[in-house]
């Protein structure tokens, strides 16, 4: 039966039944990845259950129907969501924060941030079939259900319609081609987001291109990852891994993906006998520390010497080593604290671009590929303001680069716009506390 929009109900329910369908044949597949992937990553291989729906009892003083749910996927969205979270932990004491993810990595951040709070209880969130979900939400049976950035999940979002759990996508950002992907199923994203009570968009572009494709109550509250401010004890890390590098002209390749480092460490490799680059340092740390061992036998097969963080134990940074691979978990404001130029990664690449606010954060010149969909608008914005640089290449990444650590008043300069395009932006999360207020 279809609605007076011309929303097909009927339809919408029997592509949302073959959608189910695939998910219940490749759960097998699904399950035997999982497994095949927790040999790199062990976490994978913990809580499996929770992935299907089961979960053991809520140990008190928490309780089921006072958790005020945030859903934050990865590592990303759960450093996004610090700020929410604690805002809203403060504004409602008589609440929990119920802290879901998809990913190992993601959970191992929210426990690094939150693990020492009693009010924050962790766990995965099952796949997005309807009988799941359906656990889920009655073993817990939040009062709000919060998405963070880009996750909507058809049969989840109806569920918490049937269950009477309001929905907010917050943070939310959709890029031109995931518009242009999710109107390729435009009757399951139609129906989940007509399912949705409001959404909290980071730029007016991502608040249109969310209308198109059916949402309602968009409002724009910005980024709250503007509001992350980095922590003094990693700080202090940074500042000690500084000290043990010396006066090395130091550049960060930030949250790189897979082909994008032998890319890097290529182009390094040609240039190891100019005089120009004899002295630098580059710190490459990967976006999935499953890569880690592989970036550094990359790194020997360039002839490249290298070290890795974890295993300095307070060691200076010997004069040969050309790369230090970053492979330690939650320590990113760390890294850009001890570097002198930032690249981030994913833009190499047409991978869409990774978080390039937490550079800002700490007054870090950028430099950023010419892929960056994902993160469009900020980008632009901050190329404008004079706190980025584009670069085409590799090659021209490393040679601008290089100009900005022999340039040190452009460089400074460069540094104190990022900071103050970080503090333009503050104040997301204090809006979109407001847009979710009347639904807690």
């Amino acid at each position: 039966m279809k609605a007076a929009s011309g929303f097909d109900a009927g339809r919408a329910w029997r592509i949302r039944l073959l959608y189910s369908a695939v998910w219940w044949l490749a759960m097998p597949l699904v399950l035997l990845r999982l497994w095949r992937r927790g040999s790199k990553e062990p976490g994978y291989r913990q809580h499996v259950l929770e992935r299907i729906g089961f979960y053991p009892p809520i140990a008190p003083p928490l309780a089921a129907g006072k958790f005020l749910w945030v859903h934050a996927v990865s590592v990303g969205e759960t450093r996004a969501a610090e700020p929410l979270i604690a805002a809203m932990l403060d504004a409602y004491p008589e609440h929990a924060i119920l802290l879901t993810h998809m990913t190992a990595t993601g959970r191992a951040t929210g426990l690094a941030l939150f693990g020492k709070s009693p009010r924050v209880l962790q766990c995965f969130l099952p796949y997005d079939t309807g009988w799941m979900a359906g656990r889920f939400l009655r073993h817990f049976s939040p009062r709000l259900c919060v998405l963070m950035e880009t996750e909507v999940w058809p049969n989840l979002i109806v569920q918490c319609g049937r269950h009477n759990v309001p929905v907010a996508l917050v943070n939310a950002r959709l890029s031109e081609r995931s518009l242009r992907r999710g109107k390729r199923f435009s009757t399951l994203m139609t129906e989940a987001a007509s399912g949705m009570s409001c959404v909290g968009a980071q730029t007016e572009a991502d608040a249109g291109r969310l209308r198109q494709l059916g949402g309602s109550n968009v409002q724009v509250t910005g980024s709250v990852k503007f509001d992350v401010t980095p922590a003094p004890s990693l700080l202090a890390i940074g500042a000690a891994m500084r000290e043990l590098i010396g006066k090395r002209p130091v550049l960060l390749c930030a949250s790189t993906r897979d082909g994008e480092e032998e890319l890097i460490l290529e182009a390094l490799a040609k240039r190891g006998r100019d005089p120009a680059y004899a002295n630098l340092l580059v710190i490459i740390v990967p976006r999935h520390p499953q890569r880690f061992d592989e970036v550094v036998e990359i790194a020997a097969a360039k002839g490249l010497p290298s070290s890795r963080r974890t295993r300095l134990g307070g060691e200076p940074v010997q004069p040969q080593v050309k790369i230090l691979v970053g492979d330690s978990m939650g320590e990113m404001f760390a890294y850009y604290a001890a570097c002198d130029v930032a690249f981030i990664g994913g833009s190499l690449l047409p991978m869409g671009g990774q978080n390039l606010i937490e550079a800002f954060a700490v007054g870090k010149p950028v430099l950023i590929g010419p892929h960056t969909f994902n993160f469009s608008d900020i980008t632009e914005q901050a190329i404008a303001a004079g706190a980025a640089q584009r670069v085409s290449d590799v090659d021209n990444m490393l040679d601008t680069a290089l100009q900005l650590l022999q340039a040190d008043r452009q460089r400074q300069a460069m540094g104190e716009q990022a900071s103050h395009f970080a503090q333009q932006h503050r104040g997301a999360t204090a809006r979109t506390m407001a847009l979710l207020a009347p639904f807690i």
